[in-house]
């Protein structure tokens, strides 16, 4: 199958300024990935390739914002995740033709298959096609990803991580920045980041941090001060994978957290 990648410029704070839309086509049938948002280059792709179908990766803003343009000037058969009818069309503004869930095939070619991704939001999920991997916001080939509560969940992340390590994608397609060619390396250092990141948080609640404010300040070495409330939302993150592994008590009413004995 051929993938052809669109940078898209977009408004939100996407860790390039920019989301990777892409057209995914084999057979003279194409299906058109994260539209963010009209550009030429975008338009002048479609309008050769054509979209018989349209899906996204999951719903954050930065990755839908012309979804309903390209579905409005194609025609093209729309997706969703099963039971997230109503979230995707909230953020689209269009409701889904089909659902997919884990293992749907998506019929362009010899079919593409629906992978399950969920962490960095709930309704996140991977195309793949052959051995090539559209993967959203699961992998940057620099960086890490943000995985912030509320939405964003910590232990479904590394199950994601982990299964895409497992399978050994040939080359992934990130939703910000360039392709991935050494997916398993990328895949390793995201995980060991997520570890390290997870002993500071752990270790700064049992060295006396009680509130995500006094975990954030503690558990980065860096200044965070431009970015804090996305650090400060990947710690709560972390702190919830901890409570429901029971190596702390998180209230999240009071927004106060504290050491369980091992």
């Amino acid at each position: 199958m051929n993938v052809t990648r669109v940078s898209v410029p977009v408004e939100t704070r996407a860790p390039t300024g920019a989301t990777n839309a892409y057209l995914v086509s084999d057979d003279g049938e194409t299906l058109l990935l994260d539209p963010a948002a009209r550009t030429t280059d975008l338009d002048s792709l479609v309008e050769d390739r054509g979209a018989d179908h349209i899906a996204v990766t999951h719903t954050h803003p930065d990755h839908v914002g012309a979804v309903a343009d390209y579905a409005r000037d194609t025609g093209a058969t729309i997706w969703c995740r099963r039971g997230r009818e109503a979230m995707f069309e909230a953020a689209t503004g269009v409701s889904a033709d089909h659902t997919f869930v884990e293992g749907t095939t998506i019929p362009v070619g010899s079919g593409i298959e629906v992978l399950d991704t969920p962490g960095h939001a709930r309704d996140h999920v991977t195309f793949v096609a052959g051995d090539e991997y559209v993967t959203g916001d699961l992998a940057m080939a620099e960086g890490s990803v943000v995985v912030g509560a509320p939405a964003g969940d910590m232990r479904a992340y590394l199950v994601s991580l982990r299964r895409l390590y497992a399978r050994n994608p040939r080359r992934m397609h990130p939703g910000h920045g360039p392709v991935i060619e050494d997916s398993r390396d990328v895949l390793a250092r995201l995980i060991d980041h997520r570890r390290a990141r997870e002993k500071k948080v752990e270790a700064a609640i049992r060295d006396g941090a009680r509130t995500p404010d006094e975990v954030t300040d503690a558990a980065y070495d860096k200044d965070v001060s431009a970015v804090y409330d996305l650090a400060r939302a990947t710690v709560v993150a972390h702190i919830e994978k901890l409570a429901a592994e029971r190596r702390v008590r998180w209230d999240p009413k009071t927004q106060s957290v504290e050491p369980l004995e091992r």
